[in-house]
């Protein structure tokens, strides 16, 4: 495999390059900024009293939308401001789609990661800084997240609020069936951890180690069958990986950053392996939070 030196080239200054060239590259592929299986519903999309929205892009499998604001050089504060504010006009027109401020700079200073990071928790935001790469004659873009969206936690995560209930009561909601499912599930997470029990809450069986929530996978049993969610980031792969095992992947909740497949009484054993890979997957992401 032969190396090859690329030469970093700032955009804004570049006599052929510019922001409406970026546009362009993005609107080709949205995938190339990071944010998981996105497609371009807008660009330049005008705002009432308040400019055009650069981008405007939305999952291909979820209802959320991400309000893309490009900006050459270094991020200022109208840049901020800019975007924050095409963000809340689209979330107060469109409340139906859950929505995500994306802040795209060449340079993205640490004053200003600062400011952002305040934001984010109480704003939905993504910062990614761009670099253009040259080789030759051959020019391309590299997008790094250095601010991610802030997962929020669940509120029936929390002890001190949380309502527990007992098996039967999810046998009496559920069904003995798909109860068994969760046993069978339980069983591929103690591969990882065996100290792992179910904890039976209101809304959703999850996981618990010595009395203290362990949410890396949860479970939604119904009459018919289970709801499976493990805590994973969307990607392509990920969601290709699921699909080729034959599993039924209903759609992705960025809210809480979750997959949401649903098990069939006999999918485990059909697919014991695949399932067992997400579960790794799933308890090695929670461990590095």
């Amino acid at each position: 495999m032969d190396f090859t030196k690329f030469e970093t080239v700032s955009i804004k200054t570049h006599p052929e390059l510019g922001e409406k060239w970026v546009h362009a590259r993005i609107a080709e592929d949205p995938s190339i900024l990071g944010l998981g299986d996105v497609i371009l519903k807008d660009k330049e999309r005008p705002q009432p009293r308040a400019g055009r929205l650069d981008l405007l892009l939305q999952e291909a499998e979820s209802n959320r939308r991400y309000e893309v604001e490009v900006q050459l050089g270094q991020t200022d504060e109208s840049h901020i401001i800019r975007t924050i504010e095409y963000w809340d006009i689209e979330r107060r027109r469109f409340p139906q789609y859950e929505h995500t401020a994306v802040i795209v700079a060449e340079d993205i200073t640490s004053r200003f990661l600062n400011v952002i990071s305040l934001f984010n928790g109480m704003i939905p935001l993504v910062a990614i800084q761009m670099k253009a790469l040259k080789a030759g004659d051959s020019v391309g873009l590299v997008f790094t997240t250095v601010v991610d969206q802030m997962q929020l936690g669940l509120v029936d995560e929390d002890e001190e609020v949380q309502e527990a209930t007992d098996r039967a009561y999810w046998e009496q909601r559920g069904s003995k069936k798909t109860l068994a499912i969760a046993d069978e599930l339980l069983g591929l997470a103690r591969i990882y951890d065996k100290a792992l029990e179910l904890k039976y809450n209101k809304f959703y069986i999850g996981l618990a180690k010595d009395g203290q929530p362990s949410n890396f996978l949860i479970f939604r049993p119904k009459k018919g069958f289970l709801r499976f969610e493990p805590r994973l980031k969307s990607t392509p792969g990920t969601q290709e990986f699921l699909e080729s095992a034959g599993l039924d992947v209903m759609d992705y909740d960025s809210r809480w950053g979750r997959y949401r497949i649903r098990l069939q009484p006999g999918d485990v054993e059909r697919c014991r392996k695949v399932l067992t890979e997400v579960a790794s997957r799933a308890f090695a992401e929670s461990n590095k939070e």
